[in-house]
């Protein structure tokens, strides 16, 4: 049974940063993709970043140069550095992991904003 941890989400003034963490386990099998989504109120969920097991890394065009995608495959976790961070970024934030063709989300992280 394949889990995912998240934490490092809270409240914080625009300007300021956070980092996420998500270690997943439970999985047999070597992990692909590890990723970020985000989910405002009344909004639908929407990419944030992800990384491959190489080391590629993808960013929604809007945390580009804010934002930091990193995974340490030796502990299987992902994490976000979240630098400058506006109101707009207030939202539930998910990882997500790719093993094979399956996916597998955590349980969300708040990250608040406050302007």
């Amino acid at each position: 049974q394949v889990q995912l941890v998240e934490s490092g989400g809270g409240l914080v003034q625009a300007g300021g940063s956070l980092r996420l963490s998500c270690a997943a386990s439970g999985s047999r099998l070597g992990i692909n993709i590890m990723g970020w989504y985000r989910q405002a109120p009344g909004m639908q969920r929407e990419f944030v970043a992800r990384i491959s097991s190489r080391g590629t890394t993808e960013y929604a065009d809007s945390v580009k140069g804010r934002f930091t995608i990193s995974r340490d495959n030796a502990k299987n976790t992902v994490y976000l550095q979240m630098n400058n961070l506006e109101p707009e970024d207030t939202a539930v934030y998910y990882c997500q992991i790719q093993v094979v063709l399956s996916f597998y989300w955590g349980q969300g992280t708040q990250v608040t904003v406050s302007s």
